[in-house]
């Protein structure tokens, strides 16, 4: 049982190594809202992945840090809670804010396995020690550049590739690709680029043997990808569209998809992350853990969530030092030239936080108590 004694909100900024972009734009640094739970000798963190600008979705680290400030945290201010996943009823008042409702839920099931003296992964109910992995590459300067980076990325060993596209940036990319490596596991992602007027153009992409063709269309949609998908020979795997385990068993019975990213931000939490990868896993869909620009401690709790069974494909948990000149926390993530990250043993999320490195990237920093709750 822990009681949540104050939740210690901070946003820090970080410097991206190399710039990232989608179809939504080019990031080159990530303002980051950290949360810290506090209680009964124990401080936990969760991390919201929400970006900048409400690009992916409708969140940003804006709106998530007054929804928090103002509804999460006085939600939970001064309750004792036996277990992480007891927080979900005491937040379904508010609608929404799933990405601001996750970092508060998964620092509680960070603190209920720091409470145990058990990694995460195993309190999630992980069944894997060892985590295959992939990359997502941005969109380049040039279509040379890129090469050069999936040179790098496959170099390293990772074990698949995914590659953003848009309009103008898609078919002859991808050929060009093709051409170097015709046998690497390769996949695109669109962030909702297109429409279904541009059918017979995505069609072309069948040529390529690709693992998937992600979220091509509208970030809410199930339906119309049901329709082409049946237009398709390669899987679409649905993201955005994919908000919580309904929205899995929907796409799964109409046919929308057939593979699902789950990032545990986009969904709201562990909770319902683990929810979504039960239908998936019943519906025979298989899973992967999509990334958002995480720091290490949203990528280390990425990493316990992709141990679960139906994690079969690689995710988007990759090193730290693809992103981060110095992550925040000890040891940083780290992957082995084989592609895999293997999971810690040690209680919690398996690395120590590095608060000195957090104070100095600090830019904005906020703490509520029970009382002023």
């Amino acid at each position: 049982m822990l009681k949540v004694e104050a939740i210690t909100l901070r946003e820090i900024r970080m410097p991206l190594v190399h710039f990232f972009e989608t179809s939504f734009g080019r990031t080159y640094h990530r303002r980051i809202l950290l949360v810290c739970i506090h209680g009964d000798g124990i401080e936990a963190w969760g991390e919201c992945v929400a970006g900048e600008a409400p690009h992916y979705c409708e969140e940003s680290i804006d709106t998530a840090w007054y929804v928090i400030r103002e509804y999460l945290a006085p939600a939970v201010l001064g309750k004792s809670l036996a277990r992480g996943r007891d927080c979900a009823p005491l937040l379904a008042a508010i609608r929404g804010h799933r990405m601001a409702k996750a970092a508060v839920e998964n620092a509680l099931w960070h603190a209920e396995s720091l409470q145990q003296g058990i990694p995460l992964w195993k309190l999630l109910g992980g069944a894997r020690t060892e985590v295959r992995c992939g990359v997502s590459i941005g969109i380049q300067d040039s279509v040379e550049q890129l090469l050069e980076k999936i040179q790098t990325e496959l170099a390293a060993g990772y074990l698949r590739i995914k590659v953003k596209i848009k309009p103008g940036w898609d078919v002859s990319v991808i050929e060009r690709i093709r051409a170097l490596w015709p046998k690497i596991l390769l996949s695109c992602d669109a962030n909702s680029a297109y429409t279904l007027e541009d059918a017979d153009h995505l069609m072309k992409l069948d040529a390529f043997n690709l693992l998937m063709i992600e979220q091509p269309l509208w970030s809410d949609d199930i339906y119309f990808h049901a329709r082409l998908q049946k237009l398709l020979k390669t899987p679409l795997c649905l993201d955005e569209s994919i908000r919580s385990a309904r929205d899995a068993q929907m796409a799964a019975e109409l046919g929308s998809c057939r593979i699902i990213n789950i990032k545990v931000g986009r969904v709201g939490g562990f909770s319902e992350a683990i929810a979504v990868h039960n239908v998936c896993q019943a519906a025979g869909i298989p899973v992967w853990c999509g990334g958002m620009l995480e720091s290490g401690i949203g990528r280390a709790q990425n990493l316990a969530l992709s141990t679960l069974e139906n994690f079969i494909l690689p995710g988007d948990v990759s090193a730290s030092k693809r992103y981060w000149k110095e992550d925040i926390i000890e040891p940083e993530v780290l992957v082995s030239p084989q592609g895999t990250i293997r999971v810690s043993s040690e209680a919690g999320i398996g690395h120590r936080i590095r608060k000195d490195l957090i104070q100095q990237l600090t830019v904005r920093e906020e703490t509520l108590s029970a009382v002023s709750a």
